[in-house]
């Protein structure tokens, strides 16, 4: 039976591990062709590949640094070239570096603020362009942070990236529309992923984040993939410029200790 998304193409910046191969592989396994890209994980790259490739779909590897613009531009080059199009963007690749606001130093406010806003900004820039010239429509997908809307203090750099992509979003929802092409942000809370490995191992603090999250638990990838494959879809048609919350209802409950 042919997947919601066959004969789809996409661009999934980032997916060599965690919420991005998650959501590759779901795409893959919904019948879409993948663009993998990756920056310094080619193993993972190619463990995301593989997972493509058993789930019945087929995928390209790419390296690509997503604050560089001619990367940007060739991960779409690509994706039209080797798989005859581009349907989906999945805005993924993201850093975070922690310190107090009066320690931050230029070099981590550029290296967070390049991948997580001007990577995006860029790569949707480009993938736009295309779908235009070819008077196409299509979806874009950002992997925001329940962190576009609530502090996080320390990470001053990450939290002004994602409120900017949320705006961003808000603002390309009209932009775009008239193209048909549709624009929403997933907003992760605590997702068991390998970037939250040290938070894993230290139950006191691990204790104190549960007790903030009505569910009781961290979530994890798939579950974030599984609505991403929704956004994705002809079922998702009549929505953009929304955020969806994936977060076991911290962000209503959170308060800082």
């Amino acid at each position: 039976m042919p997947g919601r998304l066959s004969g789809k193409v996409a661009i999934v910046s980032g997916c060599s591990s965690g919420i991005g191969q998650s959501i590759a592989v779901r795409l893959a396994s919904e019948g879409a062709s993948i663009v993998v890209d990756y920056r310094s994980n080619p193993d993972g790259a190619s463990d995301t590949l593989h997972q493509i490739e058993a789930a019945g779909s087929k995928a390209i590897v790419l390296k690509a640094d997503v604050s560089r613009l001619e990367d940007t531009q060739n991960l779409v080059e690509q994706a039209w070239q080797q798989l005859g199009s581009c349907d989906i963007l999945v805005n993924n690749a993201g850093i975070e570096k922690g310190a107090d606001f009066w320690d931050v130093t230029e070099q981590d406010f550029d290296a967070v603020l390049n991948v997580n806003l001007k990577g995006a900004f860029f790569l949707t820039q480009a993938f736009v362009r295309r779908l235009r010239e070819a008077k196409r429509p299509g979806r874009i997908i950002n992997i925001s942070s329940v962190h576009e809307e609530m502090a996080f203090p320390h990470f001053s750099t990450y939290c002004a990236s994602k409120g900017a992509m949320r705006m961003l979003t808000r603002n390309l929802a009209v932009e775009l529309g008239p193209l048909g092409i549709t624009i929403n942000n997933i907003a992760p809370g605590a997702i068991a992923t390998p970037i939250n490995a040290s938070l894993l191992e230290d139950k006191p603090k691990l204790d104190a984040l549960l007790r903030n999250i009505p569910l009781g638990r961290l979530g994890n990838s798939n579950e974030v993939a599984s609505v991403a494959a929704f956004l994705a879809s002809e079922e998702a048609a009549y929505i953009t410029g929304s955020t969806y919350v994936i977060d076991g209802g911290l962000m209503v409950n959170y308060h800082e200790q």
